[in-house]
This record gives structure tokens, sequence and C-alpha cells, in this order.
């Protein structure tokens, strides 16, 4: 070892970022917090926490140059978690490997998944042995709470196609596994060095493990809509209402403006407010849903073009006006600051309020805000 490497200390241990000693550290603190105040919950959240943040990060980039200390951590996390890191990791990259195949994950017996599947025998058997009531009533409750909230959070990044999800809470307490398109575009990438790929990527509003959500979505809510002429009727008019006094004294005068309308599908109600409001423009409506254009085009207006293509704002720029829903999944901090257009509305939530707003329901908790570059 050179004297520079000594002079680090235990730093010089670490193969890629110092940052993964807080990755050990934290590790140590859940098996301390474990043994002081064992608990369902306890161990439950601990397992699905570590799995998707210490552990998921050991196994693209172990953290020490010297393999004894990895397998050691590998044990470690093993006793820790409750099964052996090594059947883990075998199974992850796998994952990674086949993705595009939706290949069963393949795993071979090795000396270290010996050594680690004895550690968890011997784990539970001690547990049987000397805590046999907090062992069944404690323990293996709370290990089915980690395996189920990891099946969870698993299934819900990959539901749909891979989606990120960009909250900073969450990737704060998570250490950015939010970014999970950016990783799979990555993956050998260390986890501190992973960000938005503002614009390109497909997100959530929700974390992976309360992306069940969705099921309530807004979406969900416009096709029930959809079945009542009076909710129709009430959109319609907040909606205008909230258009009308943005635009009055921009574009509603004008006889030749391009309007572009991203994801207008399943109800079309911006596409019917501003056709009324500018009968001279031109409007498109862009919706990579093929369903939901499907389901909007009985009551889309006639001369209303339609682009069955996810938004690209290179290739469409060619707009005067854009319109955002409240459903966009993407980052919408992104549109606020490097508006597309020379007028962007955005529907948002009541308490955003950007640029020039006007509220469109306080029922419906949304507001439209208009900015511009």
């Amino acid at each position: 070892m050179t004297a520079s490497a000594k002079s680090l200390g235990p730093i010089a241990l670490l193969r890629y970022s110092a940052w993964d000693a807080l990755f050990v550290g934290l590790a140590v603190v859940q098996g301390v917090v474990l043994v002081k105040f064992p608990g369902v919950l306890v161990i439950g959240i601990g397992i699905w926490w570590n799995s998707n943040t210490v552990s998921h990060g050991f196994i693209h980039n172990p953290f020490f140059r010297v393999r004894m200390l990895n397998r050691m951590f590998a044990a470690y996390l093993t006793v820790l978690l409750g099964f052996p890191h090594a059947l883990w990791r075998s199974r992850h990259l796998a994952h990674h490997a086949e993705s595009h195949t939706q290949s069963h994950a393949r795993w071979h017996w090795s000396a270290e998944l010996v050594t680690q599947t004895g550690l968890v025998i011997l784990l539970w058997g001690v547990l049987l042995w000397f805590a046999p009531m907090f062992c069944l009533t404690v323990y293996a409750p709370g290990f089915a709470l980690g395996m189920a909230l990891c099946a969870l959070h698993g299934h819900y990044e990959h539901a749909v196609g891979t989606i990120s999800y960009h909250g900073r809470l969450y990737n704060l307490v998570f250490f950015h596994d939010g970014f999970h398109v950016e990783h799979h575009a990555q993956p050998s990438r260390h986890w501190s060095r992973l960000d938005s790929a503002a614009g390109q990527t497909q997100t959530s509003r929700w974390p992976p493990v309360l992306r069940w959500l969705d099921v309530f979505s807004l979406e969900s809510l416009e096709r029930f809509a959809m079945r009542s002429a009076r909710l129709r009727w009430f959109l319609l008019r907040s909606h205008k209402r909230a258009f009308e006094q943005l635009l009055r004294d921009e574009v509603l005068q004008s006889n030749s403006i391009r309007v572009g309308i991203v994801g207008g599908g399943v109800f079309p109600r911006t596409a019917i407010v501003l056709r009324d409001l500018l009968p001279a423009a031109q409007i498109t409506v862009i919706d990579l849903n093929h369903g939901n254009l499907e389901t909007a085009a009985p009551l889309m207006p006639a001369d209303v073009d339609v682009v069955h293509a996810a938004f690209d704002p290179r290739k469409h720029a060619d707009f005067d006006v854009l319109v955002f829903p409240l459903t966009l999944r993407g980052d919408r901090g992104v549109l606020y600051q490097n508006p597309s257009a020379p007028l962007v509305l955005i529907h948002d939530w009541i308490w955003r309020r950007r640029g020039t707003s006007r509220v469109v329901s306080w029922w419906l908790l949304k507001r439209l805000n208009l900015v511009k570059p």
C-alpha cells in the first residue's frame, strides 16, 4: 500500500466512492436498531429500504478493494436481511441482462451462496430455538412484510415499462433509487452519479411502492366523467373560463395560430374548449396512448388533427401555443424553466402557482398556469 493510501485510512479501502462509507455505516446502524428495537415494521421496512439502497448499490459496485471485505460485508447483509445476498445479486444482474427478453432469472450454486444459505438457516434455527414466539410473531411477519414490499417495489418499477420517479425526498432517503430508467441505461454507473435525464425519461407521479395508486389516476376519473353529461358540462365550463381568462390578452384575436395539446385523449375537453375559443386556430392533439385517442374520438372536434406519438420538443417545435395536462409523465419543472413555445399552458395542482395563473376549479384542486420563454 502506498503512503498516500495509508494517509487516507479506511477511505482507501473503498473501491469506487467515499459515499459508500455512508452505506456501510447505515447498514451497521440498521443492525443496531434491529437489535435494540426489534419489531415487525422495523424488520420489514429495513429489509425493503436496504434491498433498494445499500444492497442494490453493493450489487452493482462492490464497495471494497479487498475481495475478502466484500465477502464479509455480503455475509453481514445476508444475516441482516435474512436471505443470501449472492442469490439476490445473481437474480438482479440477470434481470438487467434479460430485461428485454423477459426471460427467467438464472442462478447457480457457488461456495459463497452455500455459505450464505448456511447463515440464513443458522439465523432461523437460532431464533426458533431460543426465541420461538419472537420468531413466529415478530421476525417472520416482518420478514414477510419486507419481501412483499420488495416484490411490490420491483413489480411497479417495470409494470408498464421501466419508469423513473424524480421526487426529491424519495431520492434523498433512497439514494437516487428513483432514477430507474437512468440506472437501466447505465447499470454500472455509481448511485451517487445518477441524476435525472430531464425531458428524456418516462416518469411516474408515485414512487414504486405506491404506484398502485395509479388505479385511482386522473385518467380513471376522466373515464368516469365520460359517462356523465353533467360532469362533462362542469369540466368544459370550468376549463373554458380559465383558458379564456389567460388567453384574452394573448391570442383570442389572432386569426392564424398553431396550438399543440399534449395528452389530449380520454375526454378531449381542452380541444373542445380551444376550438370554441379559437375557431381559426390549427389545433393538433399529440398523445402516445392509442386507447385514449380511441376513447376521445367520438367527442373530438372534426377539424382537430390527431398525432399518435410521444411529445418531443425537438420534433414538435412549430407551435405558437402548447398545452400540457395534469397527467403529464415527465419532469414538469423543465416545462416551467424552459418553455418550448411562445405560450405554454400547464395544468397543475391548485397549490402550484407559476407564471400567470387561474384556478380551474377548487373542487378539482386544479389550476392552469401560463408561462413564456
